[in-house]
């Protein structure tokens, strides 16, 4: 499964015969929002979110399905501000069957391409539910939190010890494997705002600060491993 933004409103995934089979996905199971669809769909705009900062929270979602080949497929997915750009897109596309080259639907040309009309509603519901999991996914945060990246478990030991004498609040390691990096999330817990942007300034000598939200949070603790969890800071430093 390939993600590409494509501008602020926008991002593209292609998905192929063999990130459906890996998923044990069918094209039916698609177009009818099984939970195995759904729990895709879930995972794009969470990988979007995290690789990307691409938010849709209470933004309604146009997704475009375009056969790229005989073994894959693309959706583009659009943040839609109004709600009247839909009729205007889809008002180009003309019915199965009619032989006007010009304004022949794109979906005409692939087996099973009824299906991925009805994809388009359906995708639209999951988009919703996946919206409310995150939501319910959320664990409650006393305090705002911070995402640190670093390239190296060096980098963040040397960071650690940085702020280790004046940084008490919760924090957690993390490993993106995808992408071969550690990432630190702190709370601000009782610390002053002062004392915690404080903080987070001395972090990025080491770091670098990424976007934080619920989406982000929730793929952090389904595709990353934990290294440390709960005092991460404190437990580096006697390294």
């Amino acid at each position: 499964m390939k993600i590409e933004k494509l501008n602020e409103n926008q991002i593209r995934c292609t998905l192929t015969h063999a990130d459906l089979a890996a998923r044990h996905l069918k094209l039916s199971e698609l177009a009818y929002g099984t939970e195995n669809a759904k729990s895709l769909f879930r995972d794009m705009m969470q990988q979007a979110s995290f690789d990307f900062g691409f938010e849709a929270d209470d933004i309604p979602l146009m997704i475009e399905a375009i056969p790229a080949s005989a073994d894959s497929i693309v959706l583009i997915i659009t943040k839609v501000e109004d709600p009247e750009e839909l009729d205007t897109r889809f008002s180009k596309f003309t019915p199965f069957g009619e032989s006007d080259a010009v304004h022949e639907s794109p979906f005409s040309k692939l087996e099973g391409a009824e299906e991925f009309l009805d994809l388009l509603n359906k995708v639209k519901e999951a988009a919703a539910g996946a919206a409310q999991a995150v939501e319910e996914k959320k664990a409650p945060e006393p305090a705002p939190a911070k995402l640190f990246s670093f390239e190296n478990i060096d980098r963040v030991i040397q960071a650690a010890r940085l702020i280790a004498q004046m940084y008490q609040g919760r924090n957690t390691l993390y490993r993106d494997p995808g992408n071969d990096i550690y990432i630190l999330a702190l709370t601000q817990s009782k610390h002053t705002s002062n004392e915690f942007n404080k903080i987070c300034n001395m972090l990025s000598e080491y770091g670098t600060l990424e976007r934080v939200s619920g989406s982000v949070l929730a793929f952090l603790e389904e595709h990353c491993e934990t290294v440390i969890s709960t005092d991460a800071v404190q437990r580096l430093t006697e390294i």
